[in-house]
């Protein structure tokens, strides 16, 4: 069975992304800072340990060495890394706290970087592995009061394209995934009217599913991704059209 890493796996798109590799027979392994009932009851739904939890805080950068060695040593090796968890603060650049873009720009960008070179010296060693870093149209579309956010969801969309490079020759991928405007706990602030909107601006009339997100990213680590390195694939029901 072949381990792969889902940050934010607890909850949202990270949960379906855990589910989803779950039943394509891969033992997801989902990293949050605690367990929700969500995932245990996804944890008992899933069969022969297909997800897992392991509790770190993703903020805490210099722990990261000794936590991919204790999830090696109690694993195995680690064949993917999906780097989805993240933080989606609002705020007008003009009067957002600093406090509040460290912590943004730690959680979205420096800390998936950091994770990130930790685990390929795994995949080195085994010769092969697959990277999925989760961006959002935000980083090519923009939004108003997420100018921020966006800059960290564009660093994983250019951050994938040159380490497709540097690390293509020992036979690992690294693509990102861009979702637009979903059902997660991220977009429950939108109000039905405004989501209506975004469906009907959209080519397909209607909002994607976390569900087609996590297929996006088990195409990504499967057979069918073997060949693809260095993009984004954008699931969005066209709203980016």
């Amino acid at each position: 069975m072949r381990n792969v890493i889902v940050t934010g796996g607890s909850r949202g798109l990270g949960l379906a992304i855990c589910e989803r590799l779950a039943l394509a027979g891969y033992r997801a392994i989902a990293v949050a800072r605690s367990e929700t009932p969500e995932l245990k009851a996804a944890m008992l739904a899933a069969s022969q340990g297909g997800i897992l939890f392991a509790p770190f805080d993703l903020g805490d950068i210099d722990a990261m060495p000794e936590f991919v060695r204790s999830l090696r040593q109690q694993h195995g090796p680690i064949y993917g890394l999906v780097n989805n968890a993240g933080i989606g603060t609002e705020g007008l650049l003009a009067v957002m706290p600093l406090e509040q873009i460290e912590q943004l720009i730690r959680i979205n960008t420096l800390s998936p970087i950091a994770l990130t070179r930790q685990v390929i010296r795994s995949m080195f060693a085994e010769g092969h592995g697959r990277i999925v870093n989760m961006s959002s149209i935000i980083a090519s579309t923009g939004y108003s009061a997420l100018s921020v956010y966006a800059a960290t969801k564009a660093s994983m969309t250019g951050f994938p394209k040159s380490l497709a490079r540097e690390v293509g020759r020992a036979g690992i991928t690294v693509n990102a995934v861009a979702p637009g405007f979903i059902q997660t706990a991220m977009t429950e602030g939108l109000t039905e009217e405004k989501r209506q909107q975004i469906a009907r601006r959209s080519a397909l009339q209607r909002l994607a599913a976390a569900d087609d997100v996590a297929r996006a990213v088990e195409f990504l680590l499967g057979d069918g991704g073997r060949n693809i390195t260095g993009t984004v694939l954008t699931v969005d029901a066209g709203n980016t059209a």
